[in-house]
């Protein structure tokens, strides 16, 4: 009996690792690329998978988007202005067989892949339309990496310039044009204003030239502003053209 029991536990002790290795559970977001004998024989999940012990051989595969930092790359921009850029992308696996089989590592063929083709698409821009259309440049890094990366089974979902790191006398340069840029646009907003303001008094010179008693008017309302912001006394000379249309007003009435 000692034998047979020994037998026994050594025959559940194997049944017990042949299931543990026949089993797999896969997440909602995971997926088993299975190789029977070497041989590609279908995509499974997610749940439970049954495998057969030392035939077949599953390498799971997640299909959650990948935040990639790509490094940062030493670029010579169109305009040869030496910079360093670095980037993210967010891709997904949509094809797991293709992502096992026709790549070696499809992480890492996408960071090569996106480097090179950063590098590339930097290359043929100038630094000012990196700067300003940064947008533009994303949605073409974007494209390109993922036509190439489509073959293998991958989508590229996204694609940012993260960071430009520009020389030093570039960033100098760049704030000196800057600042003129400014000055150049007070100029103008200052010629426009004083523009404006010769227009407006050219019109109310008009206006008073076709109405002389806007003119006396307007000379009585400077005084009464004058003597309400001063407490000392003020002296103006009054012009006897102002009081002249008074005077011929009174001297009808009394005719």
């Amino acid at each position: 009996m000692g034998a047979f029991s020994a037998v026994f536990i050594v025959i559940v002790f194997f049944l017990v690792i042949i299931l543990a290795n026949a089993i797999r559970i896969l997440r909602e977001y995971d997926r088993g690329v299975i190789f029977r004998l070497g041989r590609l024989i279908g995509v499974k999940g997610p749940g439970v998978i049954l495998l057969i012990p030392l035939v077949d051989r599953m390498v799971r595969v997640s299909l959650r988007t990948v935040v990639m930092d790509v490094e940062p790359q030493d670029v010579i921009t169109k305009d040869n202005v030496s910079i360093k850029v670095n980037a993210v992308v967010y891709f997904r696996v949509v094809h797991p067989d293709k992502a096992i089989v026709d790549v070696e590592n499809y992480h890492f063929a996408t960071s090569q892949l996106s480097q090179t083709t950063l590098r590339s698409i930097l290359g043929q821009s100038e630094l000012d339309e990196l700067l300003a259309e940064r947008e533009k440049i994303n949605r073409q890094l974007q494209r390109i990496i993922d036509e190439q990366t489509e073959p293998w089974g991958i989508k590229i979902s996204n694609v940012e310039v993260k960071h430009v790191d520009l020389p030093a006398e570039m960033q100098r340069a760049m704030a000196k044009q800057a600042e003129a840029e400014r000055d150049r646009r007070a100029k103008v907003i200052h010629a426009e204003g004083e523009f404006q303001a010769a227009k407006k008094l050219s019109e109310a010179s008009q206006v008073m030239e076709d109405h002389p008693m806007a003119l006396q008017l307007r000379y009585l309302q400077t005084l009464t502003e004058v003597a309400a912001e001063k407490n000392s006394t003020t002296l103006f000379p009054i012009p006897i053209d102002l009081l002249t249309p008074f005077l011929e007003r009174n001297a009808k009435k009394k005719r």
